[in-house]
């Protein structure tokens, strides 16, 4: 990873507890600057990460510098150290452990990579677009898991559903399961479950590379987080001040995920939507045409489905066309439509075994929950199959009409 610049700390003591680390590291240049002269300092020192001393800053001031930082472009990270106020959403929470002075690294490193990955979007992008983390609206695009079975849990659930899709397990068995199932930008795990429990869970997702670099917010008193993970947040306090620590992280990491599929976007020549990880609509009606067109010179079977969700609620259509995009098997392909349904070709599938993975499909849909009302995302779902005198056209036409039958 480039170094693009070096590191700002902003203290209101000359040299913060935490600079020391970085010094020592020998990994990043360190600059050091008081509050009076941060904004002067970002602009000369184009520096790649800012992290603040939280010690006698008031809110006001801190959400001044932030409002600078995230103007930037591209993304520059901003890592609070030892918060006592809110932080606005753009601000990294990190939390000081005397046992594990290096977490801070490991933290400032995740977000270089982000840095990192953002400048690479920038640079390939063409025409050139902007992209910037305020793009990301988690109430939009971002999932958050939710473990637990004590009684924080609805309130947690409330507090970070107001902000992200939530997806809940009372059981480490049920968080195991969406965690392959789904793309999760991050975990808050709550009371309900031993430490030994807990322990082992933390082991998992440190050893699994998949997980390693997921933000991770653990409600305890007692366990130390001497854990290989660098966006772990071990902490105890009330479900409000809990979803606004995790948040931060849980933004950065749709980001990121947003920024690696414009990548893939780019890498297939504009064939695949960025936001669900789909293929574009011409590029959906050119491989459809194409498929039905050889299902029917050479045989076999071809299915398609159609996942309607209600239009008052695109979150949930958007986090239906994610689980397809991740979920579906390597010979199919899938596209949202102009009116909000995601309709999803199943090559060499015949109608029950198009039936049986929609309906796999629908079950991971059906437990995630968005905003205040609790709002569900399970899509009405109809399935045709082709026959022998159909066209592309006359396939979707007797899908759709299908849909219109079920609908009603």
């Amino acid at each position: 990873m480039s170094q693009q610049g070096p590191v700002l700390i902003v203290s209101a003591t000359p040299k913060p507890s935490f600079a020391a680390v970085l010094d020592e590291a020998t990994l990043f240049p360190v600059v050091t600057s008081g509050w009076s002269e941060a904004g002067r300092a970002i602009e000369q020192v184009q520096p790649a990460a800012v992290i603040a001393a939280m010690d006698r800053v008031d809110a006001a001031t801190f959400a001044a510098l932030a409002r600078r930082v995230a103007a930037r472009a591209p993304y520059l990270p901003l890592i609070a150290v030892d918060p006592a106020i809110a932080l606005p959403e753009t601000a990294i929470a990190f939390f000081q452990d005397k046992r594990l002075p290096d977490r801070l690294i490991a933290r400032l490193n995740a977000s270089l990579r982000v840095r990192s990955l953002h400048a690479t979007v920038m640079r390939r992008l063409v025409p050139p677009a902007p992209m910037a983390l305020s793009d990301i609206d988690p109430a939009r695009e971002a999932t958050a898991l939710l473990i637990g079975r004590g009684g924080a849990y609805p309130a947690l659930s409330v507090a970070l559903g107001e902000r992200t899709g939530v997806v809940g397990a009372l059981s480490i068995e049920a968080a195991a399961k969406h965690l392959n199932n789904r793309d999760i930008d991050g975990i808050v795990l709550a009371e309900g479950f031993t430490l030994r429990v807990i322990d082992a869970f933390l082991t998992v997702l440190t050893e699994d590379v998949r997980f390693r670099n997921l933000p991770v917010v653990v409600i305890s008193d007692d366990l130390a987080p001497s854990y290989d993970m660098p966006n772990l947040e071990i902490i105890a306090a009330e479900p409000p001040r809990i979803a606004a620590i995790a948040l931060p992280l849980i933004r950065q990491h749709a980001f990121e995920a947003r920024l690696s599929r414009t990548l893939r976007a780019i890498d297939a020549e504009g064939l695949i939507d960025a936001r669900t990880g789909l293929l574009t609509r011409a590029a959906f009606d050119r491989d459809f045409a194409t498929a039905v067109y050889q299902t029917i010179e050479r045989g076999g079977g071809l299915s398609v489905a159609r996942f309607a969700f209600e239009s008052a609620h695109p979150r949930a259509q958007f986090d239906g066309a994610r689980i397809i995009s991740r979920l579906m098997r390597r010979t199919d392909f899938g596209a949202v439509q102009d009116d909000g349904s995601i309709v999803i070709v199943f090559a060499a599938t015949d109608l029950r075994n198009a039936h049986a993975i929609t309906r796999r499909l629908s079950s991971v849909m059906r437990h995630t929950r968005h905003g205040k009302r609790d709002v569900g995302a399970e899509p009405t779902v109809t399935v045709a199959a082709l026959q022998s005198n159909d066209t592309a056209k006359s396939l979707l036409a007797r899908l759709h009409a299908t849909s219109q039958r079920a609908a009603s």
